[in-house]
């Protein structure tokens, strides 16, 4: 066991005790050697480094939750290490999927999305709820919920009654669709 090891486990036996003031020095200390770590493993996967921070506090707060689950005769750093690991694991796949379900358009994409080159502006507006209305049931609720009537996906979960993950991926699924329409491609 390294001297550090030893005072990270000392500081979480105190912590048992009642004395908070070294735990939180030991989170402060070991977030910043996770911060590097995640750093690393974020950039070896293609994704931003600038998301290790929240990695870092899932991390944190993982650990605080199961404190009482380590066994203070065993040693410290593999059972953190087991903690980080499954931690950052679950939020590489969590934000690969997202990037999956992202869809990225210019803004000139944007602004060309509802309008087609022949067609006054002043129709949009009809365009826009004739292609919205042409959209599946659930995507047509979720696309006017957020798209239109501005709503976050949590209250437009809540007014729907479905889970937010699903109204995030009907939204994504409704605008592909959408830019499919725009584009003159159908459904």
């Amino acid at each position: 066991m390294t001297m550090q090891e030893q005072a990270w486990a000392d500081a979480l036996r105190r912590e048992r005790a009642g004395d908070g003031s070294r735990y939180a020095q030991f989170l402060e200390e070991y977030s910043s050697v996770l911060r590097r770590v995640v750093r690393g493993k974020l950039s070896g996967a293609g994704l931003d480094v600038q998301e290790a921070e929240d990695v870092v506090q899932e991390v944190l707060i993982a650990i605080h939750q199961r404190r009482d689950q380590w066994n203070d005769e065993r040693p410290l750093l593999p059972w953190l290490g087991a903690i980080s690991r499954y931690k950052t694991i679950d939020v590489l796949r969590r934000r690969r999927s997202e990037l999956r379900l992202r869809i990225d358009l210019s803004e000139r994409e944007w602004a060309d999305l509802f309008v087609a080159a022949d067609a006054p502006v002043v129709d949009a507006g009809a365009r826009i709820e004739d292609m919205v209305s042409a959209l599946p049931r659930v995507e047509q609720s979720v696309v006017r919920k957020l798209g239109i009537e501005g709503l976050s996906p949590r209250e437009a979960a809540q007014a729907t009654g479905m889970k937010e993950g699903t109204v995030r991926v009907a939204f994504h699924r409704g605008l592909a669709r959408l830019l499919k329409l725009a584009q003159g491609g159908g459904r």
